[in-house]
């Protein structure tokens, strides 16, 4: 079973005009993401045209929830605007907002993550390659990948993937299909030095222990405390699964 996203749920993409946001927009709509809007401040009314998708453009975060329903949103928004278009997700009451932007002040995330608490609104990065749950079609298709990671390279299965490191995730999951190993959810965390959601984080989750057959975390070797942090989430691990086996 997948954590955080499945395949019914629907996507919004903060910055989908821009060259980078609408490049990953595309691929998620091929991928068979429930992409239901598009939101850039003074493109409200336009849409977001892709195929046969045609997807409806908001000028906020607000409006595009009301009208969509939309519960979970993607950021690509240029650093200096990124944490406001985090926190603008929060303030509309979003499950999950999945922050691609690399290079946001410091300052700034200090200042969201201090406005985001006590919210409902779990973030996932900054400076991440996002979250990915495969669907059961060819390459995966008919999943949910929200973020920048290669959908084709997911298989549909029961190992869970946590990471730091976007191209190390890649790595790991390309290792595991190519063995034919599936996953259920793989989420890339992010590897800005103020980011929403950490392993143990991840591993605290309701559903990890009992739907997370084999969990693989990856991690950078020269992240401070990123051996204790991993040892952490471990023994939290084992202990949910202990919990689970009662």
């Amino acid at each position: 079973m997948a954590i955080l996203v499945t395949p019914q749920t629907k996507l919004l993409v903060q910055g989908i005009t821009g060259e980078f946001g609408a490049r990953h927009a595309k691929l998620s709509l091929d991928y068979g993401t429930q992409l239901v809007a598009g939101v850039t401040p003074g493109k409200g009314g336009q849409f977001f045209e892709h195929g046969s998708h045609k997807v409806p453009i908001f000028d906020t975060v607000a409006d595009a929830v009301k009208q969509t329903g939309a519960t979970a949103s993607a950021v690509f928004v240029p650093p200096p605007f990124a944490a406001d278009a985090i926190l603008e997700g929060v303030d509309a009451g979003l499950d999950l907002v999945v922050a691609i932007t690399e290079g946001i002040p410091v300052r700034d995330m200090v200042r969201a993550k201090q406005a985001m608490a006590g919210s409902k609104t779990r973030l996932i990065g900054p400076n991440c390659p996002g979250i990915v749950t495969p669907g059961t079609g060819k390459d995966s298709h008919g999943g949910c990948r929200i973020g920048i990671a290669p959908g084709y390279i997911h298989k549909k299965g029961n190992i869970g993937v946590v990471s730091r490191s976007g191209t190390l995730t890649y790595e790991a999951v390309w290792q595991l299909t190519s063995r034919g190993v599936g996953q259920s959810t793989c989420v890339g965390i992010g590897g800005d030095p103020v980011n929403g959601t950490s392993h143990l984080d991840v591993i605290k989750l309701p559903l990890v222990a009992a739907h997370f057959k084999v969990p693989s975390f990856v991690d950078e070797p020269d992240w401070p405390f990123s051996q204790q942090a991993s040892a952490e989430a471990v023994a939290a691990l084992h202990a949910r699964l202990r919990a689970v086996s009662l």
